[in-house]
């Protein structure tokens, strides 16, 4: 090739350097991508389209519901980013936040901790390819929206990039509610994180229901407050529990909740009360921002898990900004006092709580339909 030509090729690898990373002295100039949308990076454009598209109505979660889809949705990011084991190699230990769960569907749903994650894995699958995206983006992308969607709910980072490449994660890396917390916190350690980083990750619990723990009862909430990203999940799991939802408890992994109709989790009551965790647990019981920091920081390390950032972009800036919470301030359910409380942090005591007045509080069981 002559120098002539290696010259007519620069201009252009310049022009499309440019536009993949944008330079110092154009980084503060926005892109418009349409419908009102704009970025810094014009790669972050395509997911403005995938945000009014989940978002919208009709869509994903409804016109911005805080509703089954985001509970699933963000359970999803968890159950695909979690199969990685930092000392093993990924066609082993599985490649983490890649998507493999929603590519390896036929394989993965049928382990018996992803039960139930089929159902929004075929309703997320033709959205990522209707828009031309990866599966490990999307499902991450999704959770992150969804949650915003929930009052109080934290921004999570978002990045963009991942290949649609993945091998099948293998089984048992999904703790499950009846492992012990010796089980759990060995699980999380070999994916990188920390006794208290786990407390951190069940902040999602606070916006959370089961469907198939108990077959007989659909979308039980793991507190009182289940569209409100707050504080009332890590209070009403140190109540002492008096019975369970139906009555035809327990079934595996489930113990007696403390408010009729609630749901709890055997993994959620026994981490609030194991001396590893009880501290981090019980800090967020009056602390709603900390709750809320701890989370995005936690998730900033999941969704993650496996992928090299430096070859992803940084497209936060899609995420909305999500429902301010109605009031940072947990309570403890009507009827309830500190004397049902089961505090298990010996470095402080627990926090002075009110008791919310109205009566005693019941959630409607669902039967499944």
């Amino acid at each position: 090739m002559s120098f002539k030509s290696i010259l007519a090729i620069l201009p252009l690898a310049v022009v499309v350097s440019a536009a993949v990373a944008p330079t110092p002295d154009t980084a503060d100039h926005l892109t418009p991508c349409g419908n009102g949308h704009s970025a810094k990076n014009p790669v972050c454009c395509k997911w403005f389209d995938v945000l009014d598209d989940i978002n919208g109505d009709g869509g994903l979660f409804d016109g911005g519901e805080c509703g089954e889809e985001t509970h699933e949705s963000l359970r999803l990011t968890f159950h695909d980013a979690i199969g990685f084991s930092l000392h093993k190699p990924a066609n082993v230990g599985g490649g983490g936040a890649d998507g493999s769960i929603m590519a390896h569907s036929e394989i993965e749903t049928n382990y018996h901790a992803n039960n139930g994650v089929d159902e929004i894995i075929e309703e997320q699958r033709p959205i990522a390819i209707r828009h031309n995206v990866s599966f490990g983006d999307f499902i991450q992308f999704a959770g992150a929206v969804g949650v915003t969607n929930c009052q109080g709910g934290p921004r999570l980072q978002f990045h963009a990039g991942r290949a649609n490449f993945s091998f099948v994660a293998p089984d048992l890396t999904v703790p499950e509610p009846s492992d012990s917390v010796d089980a759990i916190l060995k699980r999380m350690g070999d994916a990188g994180f920390s006794a208290e980083e786990v407390v951190d990750l069940l902040a999602s619990h606070s916006v959370a229901a089961q469907d198939h723990v108990d077959p007989n009862i659909h979308g039980s909430p793991f507190d009182s407050t289940p569209s409100t990203f707050d504080a009332q999940f890590f209070v009403e799991t140190l109540l002492k529990g008096t019975a369970f939802p139906t009555g035809s408890g327990p079934n595996v992994g489930e113990v007696e909740s403390p408010i009729d109709g609630e749901f709890r989790l055997q993994s959620d009551f026994v981490l609030a009360r194991d001396s590893r965790t009880a501290c981090e647990w019980q800090s967020f019981v009056n602390n709603q921002q900390l709750m809320v920091s701890k989370f995005e920081a936690a998730m900033a390390k999941l969704s993650v898990l496996g992928q090299n950032v430096a070859h992803l972009t940084d497209c936060s800036e899609v995420i909305p900004v999500p429902k301010r919470a109605a009031s940072n301030v947990a309570t403890l359910p009507p009827g309830k006092t500190l004397r049902d409380i089961q505090a298990s942090c010996k470095r402080s005591p627990f926090p002075a709580l009110k008791t919310a007045p109205g009566p005693v509080t019941s959630i409607p069981v669902v039967p499944p339909s």
